[in-house]
């Protein structure tokens, strides 16, 4: 482990009885980056998260943080790292400068109130810290969650689905966040299932499934590798699909929003258009389409949301 690298995992691996929810996954996080650590539902995301954060054991494996092991130093690696799991819960009876004073005592009896307004500050609620919760939307608790994980200064952040449940203004705001720390030198855990989120935000990231790796890399150089993704829209998408499918130059092929997302060599594509015109369709666009979301749904099938 290098001095560049702030998080390692080695052959990290989770059994619940008879279910294996994470398996053999290596990680490997740079300081200064934003990770996207993304997967399907059920892929092992939050038990990888929270094995990180010390809150359930691995089965085998280990982790290392600052250049340390977690379960020799886990007092002194946990007080570097903030976190935002899943939605954060507050009380909303209370102020949220009063919700931050009462979680700044779990770690410090006299809390700082210094810190405590510097966080507020970092996310624009300083002007409304004496207002109770139960007045805040859930954009302003979302972001009142991020100021309770930069408690402290900590040196990296995790944040689990950070924009679950937020309108579009609510997710603008969080990201414009994110990448504001990240400028600061904070380095960002990001695990979401919002790929196009993580297309903007990221620089490398991991995907994972059933709790294996599926690739790991820079953001930029996984969706330039060789093969291509096309959207095709034609006349007759379904009918199309099927007709691709049945070529073996064409690596897969899905219909989604009356267009085919069909992934194959650039070199193919006049092959395919011919293809097409000779069968009677009508082709009306052929775009050259390499987003995050085809890369994600080339690897691991149609079959997940």
């Amino acid at each position: 482990m290098d001095n560049h690298t702030i998080l390692y995992t080695s052959h990290l691996t989770k059994r619940f009885k008879t279910v294996t929810a994470v398996e053999d996954l290596n990680l490997r996080i740079s300081r200064g980056d934003i990770f996207g650590f993304l997967g399907p539902n059920g892929s092992g995301k939050s038990t990888t998260i929270r094995m990180i954060l010390g809150l359930i054991k691995p089965t085998d494996g280990e982790i290392r943080l600052f250049d340390r092991s977690l379960k020799h130093n886990r007092k002194n690696i946990l007080s570097r790292i903030g976190a935002l799991v899943e939605k954060p819960s507050f009380y909303n009876y209370l102020s949220a400068r009063r919700n931050l004073e009462i979680f700044a005592t779990l770690t410090n009896p006299h809390p700082d109130h210094q810190d405590i307004d510097r966080v507020l500050d970092i996310v624009s609620l300083l002007d409304r810290a004496g207002d109770k919760i139960k007045t805040y939307s859930q954009g302003m608790k979302q972001r009142l969650g991020l100021a309770q994980a930069l408690l402290g200064n900590p040196e990296l952040i995790i944040l689990d689905e950070p924009t679950a449940g937020l309108d579009p203004k609510g997710i603008k705001e969080i990201r414009r966040l994110i990448i504001q720390l990240a400028g600061q030198g904070l380095t960002i855990f990001l695990s979401s299932h919002i790929l196009h989120e993580v297309e903007q935000m990221c620089r490398n990231m991991a995907i994972i499934n059933k709790g294996s790796l599926v690739v790991q890399g820079g953001v930029e150089e996984l969706l330039n590798a060789e093969e291509e993704i096309f959207s095709v829209k034609v006349d007759r998408p379904d009918q199309a699909a099927d007709l691709l499918k049945s070529k073996a130059w064409v690596e897969s092929v899905q219909v989604r929003s009356g267009a085919m997302t069909v992934k194959i060599k650039e070199q193919k594509v006049p092959l395919m258009t011919e293809l097409l015109v000779q069968q009677g369709f009508q082709i009306f666009a052929i775009q050259a389409k390499r987003s995050l979301e085809d890369y994600f749904l080339s690897l691991l099938g149609a079959g997940h949301d």
